[in-house]
């Protein structure tokens, strides 16, 4: 903001330059070519030198209103002072002459004058208008906005953005808010999945105490031989298998716990045009392909109306794309589209596939990577999520290597 203050002020004293230098070459523009009455003065004083003095007429002229001739080579007393006419002192023949005139500066230079004043003075107006709207507008609300992202990245999440009637951020206020409220649900999601957790596995510990104390009695009791008879000594070992089994229960239950779907995959089903998840797709990655030296290439298709969440369907799409990038030759992704019954299939191809067939399909699987990933970062959750998301639309996606080019389709219901 202090940077906008200095362009402020650099743009007002610039303005005034501006005014000023413009009044001053207006001004500075009456030469002797805009001052009609020495035109009429330089006649007047040829016709004195051709006829003498009392060849001057005045009635063609429009300027001068009277001739003084004085009586000797030296003007008299008072020859100056008797007119209230601005005046000439011209010398012919050796005698002075005094030419009266009444001139109004020229009026088409006057309005000239004032017309630029105007048109600079609304000029100005409307930039420094507009320097003022920026800064309350647009700069103002921007840095109130600009701490929010560090914020949000040491986890203060509670404060909401406040929001008004202003749109220029309307709807990057509107996001922020979304997000943060995202994040906020999520944090709250996983204290809460954390602390049943916690509380579950306590819970079963102190439970399996309980069978684990039998078998321990029972062990020590076998151990010091107090039960000599083969019955109660069969009926102990009975007892021991029943408590490891009620403690594998537990232990069951503890893994299952562990194992729950730890990812949320909300999707708020509704319709969208194919060309809008197209163009959200293609307009992210065809630059970033060209940086990168791949062909990008979109098949031709016809618009038309799938099920689903657009959002997570974009989602999906970079998924496969961000793979096709990671584990292909460089060379070409592709997207192709066709049509089965009721359904639109969208297909991402790469060439450079080098991932075995046998590993084909554990691909959708969470945390399973294949052979072909071992120098590349990932956590193989890209293409789990991606089946998730689409059996959440009511869709599906596989994949198959045809000609050492991988193929990975996904079907929206339409």
């Amino acid at each position: 903001m202090k940077n906008f203050r200095k362009i402020f002020r650099v743009a007002a004293w610039a303005v005034l330059a501006i005014f000023v230098a413009a009044n001053v070459i207006l001004l500075s523009g009456r030469t002797q070519s805009g001052r009609p009455y020495m035109v009429e003065i330089d006649r007047l004083a040829r016709a004195i030198g051709e006829r003498g003095f009392e060849g001057v007429d005045l009635s063609h002229c429009r300027y001068v209103e009277n001739v003084v001739q004085s009586g000797s080579r030296f003007p008299e007393e008072g020859f100056y002072e008797d007119t209230d006419c601005d005046y000439q002192v011209r010398v012919v023949d050796g005698k002075i002459y005094r030419f009266d005139y009444m001139y109004q500066a020229n009026q088409g230079q006057r309005r000239m004058i004032f017309t630029v004043n105007i048109i600079l003075t609304v000029m100005s107006l409307l930039l420094l208008g507009i320097l003022l709207f920026v800064q309350r507008k647009i700069l103002t609300p921007f840095a109130e906005l600009s701490e929010l992202p560090y914020e949000l990245s040491k986890g203060n999440l509670t404060v909401p953005i406040k929001e008004n009637k202003y749109r220029f951020f309307g709807r990057f206020v509107w996001g922020l808010n979304v997000l943060r409220e995202n994040l906020e649900q999520r944090k709250q999601r996983e204290l809460s999945l954390l602390r049943e957790k916690k509380t579950l596995v306590i819970s079963l510990s102190h439970d399996i105490k309980t069978p684990l104390s039998a078998i321990k009695l029972y062990a020590k009791a076998l151990t010091r031989g107090l039960y000599g008879e083969r019955e109660k000594q069969l009926e102990i070992f009975d007892s021991i298998g029943e408590k490891a089994d009620e403690i594998e229960r537990f232990l069951s239950q503890i893994i299952e716990a562990s194992s729950e779907d730890f990812l949320n995959f909300e999707v708020r089903q509704g319709e969208f045009r194919l060309s809008e998840l197209v163009q959200a797709v293609s307009a992210y990655y065809r630059e970033k392909l060209d940086i990168m030296k791949i062909s990008f290439s979109v098949g031709e298709y016809t618009d038309c109306l799938l099920k689903g969440d657009l959002d997570r369907s974009v989602e999906v799409l970079q998924n496969i794309v961000e793979n096709a990038v990671k584990y292909g030759d460089g060379h070409e992704i592709a997207l192709s589209f066709s049509r089965e019954e009721d359904c639109r299939l969208l297909t991402v191809r790469n060439t450079g596939c080098t991932l075995a067939q046998t590993e084909l399909p554990h691909i959708f699987e969470s945390f399973i990577r294949g052979t072909n990933a071992e120098s590349v970062n990932g956590s193989g959750l890209g293409l789990y999520i991606c089946r998730q998301l689409m059996h959440k639309m009511q869709g599906e996606i596989f994949a198959e290597i045809r000609e050492g080019q991988m193929y990975v389709t996904v079907i929206f219901p339409s």
